[in-house]
């Protein structure tokens, strides 16, 4: 298959990524590269129009979000679970997720263990079960902030009913 436009798209991100995970390191380049090239290729051929629809500024202002909640979720986590007293009551809640597109649930769905003591477990359509290291906490405001982070990447605004 040719290299056409769309593939050339992707392999730039793709690249930066890898650019950023690997610190820059020219060595890291040897399979850098080969997976570059494979991710793109295996996004223009099973995501069609991958990427449609995604806003590189909502991108670029989720990542500063990315890093400070996995930050602060490690470090809460870890406060709560290696104090003396174990201060955990573990348990399963249920979200409503209010973004329409599906790529976008999912993508939320995946980010959901950034949010201190949260785990997705299932997500079936607009429901999502989630598992809590405290069931008696309310995630339900941090969860609305993520999605809203998840929604500008998207391009979308997440629908306002409520549950």
């Amino acid at each position: 298959m040719p290299i056409d436009r769309r593939t050339l798209a992707l392999i730039g991100p793709l690249a930066g990524l890898w650019w950023l995970l690997t610190g820059g390191a020219p060595a890291s380049w040897v399979i850098g590269l080969p997976a570059v090239v494979a991710a793109a290729w295996a996004g223009r051929c099973l995501g069609g129009a991958a990427g449609a629809g995604v806003s590189l500024l909502g991108l670029l202002r989720f990542l500063p979000f990315f890093v400070w909640e996995s930050l602060r979720g490690g470090v809460q986590v870890a406060v709560s679970t290696l104090a003396p007293r174990l201060r955990i009551a573990p348990g399963f809640s249920v979200y409503r997720v209010r973004l329409g597109r599906p790529e976008a649930r999912v993508f939320f769905a995946n980010c959901v263990c950034l949010l201190p003591g949260t785990l997705a477990v299932d997500l079936d359509n607009e429901r999502l079960e989630l598992h809590l290291l405290d069931s008696a906490s309310d995630p339900s405001a941090e969860l609305r902030r993520l999605e809203c982070a998840v929604a500008r990447v998207y391009r979308e605004e997440p629908r306002l009913e409520t549950l």
